[in-house]
């Protein structure tokens, strides 16, 4: 996994902001999803166009945190890039930003009947989970996917992201959700990019502006399950 250290200069700036490192003292598990984007082999098994390698080195803290966040009652979503729609929906993206064999490579790899488009074998995705189709780098922007309406369907107002890339899909969701009224955190050892230093980038910017960065230690430590007699309860996940 990516290191990842909150700098003091970055702490401060937080601090400064909204008199506390952490927004979320608690996460209530029924009103929270756990969005999981591109984990797909396209994007993580090795050999495939657009591998990152520590993407796979993040898979145990995914199935960790969705795991105990199922026992807790929260919403397990996994959002899978799709070319399906992609040449007319982002046509921009696919003509301008891509060569001819990227965009070509590019399409056929993330077609929904190829290999590059199912998920990586290690996740433990169940049959109860909700699965999503995106276009665009962020699911949340409108005409990329119906990931909102889903949600807000549910009751969902918290989300934590999950995921690659850090600093692309992951935190593009992030943003939006969070300016479309989402409580949002990125985990910080649920996420893998590139290199270590557009990690850090990417997680120090969005704590600053934009929302929450926690580890799956943090994110356990915070599940409660609604209790009319008793208030808020710690779930219990082990």
């Amino acid at each position: 996994m990516h290191p990842y250290t909150i700098s003091p200069a970055v702490r401060e700036r937080v601090l400064s902001r909204m008199g506390r490192p952490i927004i979320a003292d608690t996460i209530e598990a029924r009103r929270t999803a756990l969005v999981i984007i591109d984990m797909q082999n396209y994007f993580c098994a090795e050999g495939f166009p657009a591998e990152v390698p520590m993407a796979r080195a993040i898979v145990p803290n995914i199935n960790r945190l969705a795991a105990a966040l199922r026992n807790c009652g929260a919403t397990i979503v996994w959002v899978q890039t799709s070319a399906a729609g992609a040449a007319e929906l982002w046509r921009n993206y696919q003509t301008q930003m891509l060569s001819p064999d990227r965009q070509r490579e590019r399409l056929a790899g993330l077609d929904e009947s190829s290999d590059g488009f199912r998920l990586l074998p290690t996740l433990e995705a169940h049959p109860g989970d909700l699965r999503v189709k995106k276009t665009k780098y962020s699911a949340f922007i409108e005409g990329s996917s119906d990931i909102d309406a889903q949600l807000r369907a549910r009751g969902i107002d918290t989300l934590l992201i999950a995921g690659t890339l850090t600093n692309v899909c992951c935190e593009s969701s992030g943003r939006d959700a969070m300016m479309l009224g989402y409580l949002v955190a990125l985990v910080s050892d649920c996420n893998a990019t590139l290199t270590d230093e557009e990690h850090a980038a990417a997680l120090d910017t969005f704590m600053m502006f934009f929302g929450d960065v926690m580890d799956t230690n943090q994110v356990v430590a915070r599940l409660v399950v609604p209790n009319e007699f008793t208030h808020d309860r710690r779930c219990i996940t082990d």
